[in-house]
C-alpha cells in the first residue's frame, strides 16, 4: 500500500467519521470513516515492519585462527629488477 495511500486513508477516514454530517439511506458515514482510518493504520503498519525487515544488515563473523594453534602466516614480495626505485624525495 505504501505510506502515502496509508496516511489518505487515515485522513479520509477522519473527515467521514468526525466531520460529515450528511445522511445517506442505509449507509452510516461515521462507520465508514472508522473503517477507512483501521485500514490505514493497518496498511501504515504493515508498510513499516516489510520497511524494517529490508534494512536489516546481515553480519558475518569469520573465525580468527587461534595464536599459537600451527598457524603461520607466509609473505612473498617481488620486487621487478628493470624499474629503478624512485628518488628519495628532495627536502629544502
Amino acid at each position: 500500500m505504501g505510506i502515502g495511500a496509508s496516511i489518505f486513508l487515515l485522513a479520509l477516514g477522519a473527515i467521514l467519521a468526525f466531520a460529515v454530517e450528511a445522511d445517506i439511506s442505509g449507509l452510516d458515514i461515521s462507520v465508514i470513516g472508522w473503517i477507512l482510518m483501521a485500514a490505514g493504520l493497518a496498511g501504515l503498519i504493515i508498510t513499516l515492519w516489510f520497511w524494517n525487515s529490508r534494512r536489516r544488515t546481515v553480519v558475518t563473523r569469520t573465525q580468527q585462527p587461534v595464536a599459537g594453534a600451527g598457524y603461520s602466516e607466509y609473505r612473498e614480495v617481488r620486487r621487478n629488477d628493470d624499474v629503478p626505485p624512485p628518488p628519495p624525495p628532495a627536502y629544502s
